[in-house]
Parts: structure tokens; sequence; C-alpha cells
């Protein structure tokens, strides 16, 4: 027998959100964490805001919409507003009833400047991190270390001469097309001690190797701790001024003085940490440099003694799984351009990407160690 379908009945009706979600679904690990780690960061929040005046969005509510927009890819502030509406597992997450419905995209974007520093990002990310070692998932001994590019929110277009030389043939160009002007700088040399973005002025034109293309980007640059491939650190800089050797070293440091009990041994890296730099770095602070060697060329400090352990091969096979985060973060997290302007909102988004694939990650861990 055909069935017909039936219009929804239009009276009142209870919903439980916390029924809806199933018992075993992975976001109920994350909002565990997320709900402890936030528990912690609620002094912060009482100094951002005033005792006085009308309330605002819950700061929690506006991390953990950081964390949503991270896990599902969500582009935007205004398209979060729009899916939350109707979303119920988003709106238990948040904690909130499904009579509160959504926020207003307007509203929901200005609250969130309050708390998209990277001081509050920051802190974000190392209380995921501490709770991760609180249970036993991250090694204080073995590390890898790899760099990457992101894009910024600027176009070529926007490269222009630091004197304001181009500034006439720009309008012009505006002119005739306000929309999408016409710039022709072909067969001009650009460089970035002679041109600066207009748009993001933070960002560098770069190309990662040879062969590949210039971009207007910021460095990101990754430690892994090897246990688990848990993030151990992400941090957003010049990768002209700071080579990604010196990155790795210096994020190693503040890892160690930040996190008590962290004893690093081993540093694991691709062919292009293989310089003397780098090494040296590496044997002064008495961590073995397990770094992919380059073919014909020797440096002081690693030879067959480190080459040939169980350790180096152990390093170099776990290594591959930095990869896996970068390839994350650009890709589910959408860190493969930034949204925002500017150095540090950038690493204040980066922050969050960072903690929520922590999170997500751990959540998996408990999954297969509890079957």
């Amino acid at each position: 027998m055909r069935g017909t379908p039936q219009a929804q009945p239009d009276f009142l009706t209870v919903i439980n959100l916390n029924a809806c979600v199933p018992p075993s679904h992975p976001l109920r690990a994350i909002k565990r964490r997320v709900d402890a780690v936030l528990e912690k960061l609620s002094p912060l929040f009482e100094e951002l805001y005033a005792d006085e005046g009308r309330c605002s969005i819950p700061p929690e509510q506006l991390l953990k919409a950081r964390v949503l927009c991270a896990l599902y890819s969500v582009r935007s502030e205004r398209l979060f507003c729009d899916q939350l509406g109707y979303n119920l597992l988003w709106l238990w997450f948040l904690d909130r009833e499904f009579s509160e419905g959504s926020f207003n995209h307007s509203v929901f974007a200005k609250n969130y400047e309050r708390v998209l520093s990277a001081d509050v990002a920051k802190l974000f990310f190392a209380e995921v991190y501490d709770l991760s070692r609180q249970e036993g998932w991250t090694s204080d001994e073995h590390f890898t270390a790899d760099g990457t590019l992101v894009e910024s929110w600027a176009s070529l277009k926007s490269f222009v001469r630091r004197d304001g030389t181009d500034r006439k043939q720009l309008q012009a160009a505006k002119d005739d097309d306000p929309g999408n002007p016409s710039v022709d700088f072909r067969g001009e040399k650009r460089c970035n001690a002679t041109h600066r973005s207009a748009t993001d002025p933070d960002s560098v034109l770069y190309r990662k190797a040879k062969g590949k293309e210039a971009k207007l980007c910021f460095g990101a640059h990754l430690l892994m701790e090897n246990r688990h491939g848990l993030c151990a650190d992400f941090t957003i800089h010049n990768p002209i001024t700071v080579p990604e050797p010196v990155m790795a070293l210096r994020q190693l440091d503040e890892h160690t003085a930040l996190h008590e009990g962290t004893a690093p041994k081993t540093l694991g890296a691709d062919k292009n940490y293989h310089q003397q730099q780098f090494v040296r770095g590496c044997r002064q602070r008495e961590v073995a440099p397990h770094v992919t060697c380059k073919d014909g060329v020797r440096v002081p400090g690693l030879d067959r003694r480190t080459l040939n352990q169980v350790g180096y091969q152990c390093s170099q096979r776990i290594r591959k799984r930095v990869e896996e985060i970068i390839g994350w973060m650009k890709v589910v997290g959408g860190l493969r351009r930034s949204r925002y302007r500017g150095q540090e909102r950038t690493q204040a988004w980066g922050y969050f990407v960072a903690g929520t694939y922590n999170l997500l990650r751990l959540a998996r861990l408990e999954l297969v160690t509890s079957n």
C-alpha cells in the first residue's frame, strides 16, 4: 500500500536535545573536554567583560562555535549562524535551547572580536594540550617539526610599490573597473623590499620551493609529539626573516619552558632541515637531530652513528604523521587560506584549528582504546 505524506502538526513540541544525540557520538567526547577547558578559562572571561550593561553572547559559546567551524568546515560566521538555527547537534554542543534558535550574524561577528585574539586562542590551545598530557596521550621526549604556507586574504593585485609611484596606474584601473580592476604587472620586478600588499601588509610574497609559484602568504610551523601525533605547537611567522629550521628550535625551547617535565631527546624533520645551523642547535640542546639527509651533503653532527640507530628509523617513519595534521588543518579546518587579515588574527584562528584537531584526535583515541 502506498503511503501518503502528512502535514506536520502545528502545535508546541518539547525537544530534549541531549536525547537527540547518540551516546556514542564522537562530539560528546569533544564537548566534555571543551567544557573542562572553558571552565579553566572562566577567570579570563571575567576580565574581558564589564560588570554592567546588557548581556552579550557567552564567550563559552563563541569558542565552541570556533570548534564547530573547524570540525565542519564552515567557511564564514554568517553561514554558521544560518545553519545553527536548524542544526540540533550544534545547538546541543553550544548548550542552547531549541527555542533560542541562532544568533544574529552581525552581533555574532561583533562579539567574536573580543575573543578572537592570539592570547585567548593560545590559552585555549595550551589547555587542550595540557589535558592530553594529563590523560597520558602525549610524549615529552620525541617530537617532529615541519612547516607550510598559509595563503593570505589578499590578491597579487594588492602587491604595490611602497613609495606609491604606481598609485596613479592603480587608480586608473579602478576607475575603469571598480569591481575587478585589470592590473598589468608583466615584466615588472616585484619583491618584498620594494613592494607591499595594500590589503594585508603582514603577508609576504614567497614560494615554498623552486618551480612553485610565488604567493602572498604567511609561514606556518608545526611541532608534533610522536606518541600519538598530537599538535604540540603551531606558529604563524614570516618565512623570510624566520626560516623553518630556526622556528623549529624556537618552538622546541618554548614548548620545553611552557610544559614542566618536558625533556626532548629527538626531533625529526625532512630534508629542508638538513642544515648545519639546525643540527648544531639540536646538539647544543642535547637533542638528537633525526633529519632526512640530502644526497651528497654532509653536515657535522649528523653521521651514521645517528642514522643507523633504531630510533632514527622510527622517527622517520612517524615523521609522516605531521603531514596528516597539516592536511587536516588546511582541508577540513579551512586554513589553506586565511579568512582574516593580519598575522595576529591568522595566528588566533590557527590556534583554534590546531586545538580542534587535538580534540578530535583525543576523541578517536578514546574510542579505539575503549573498544
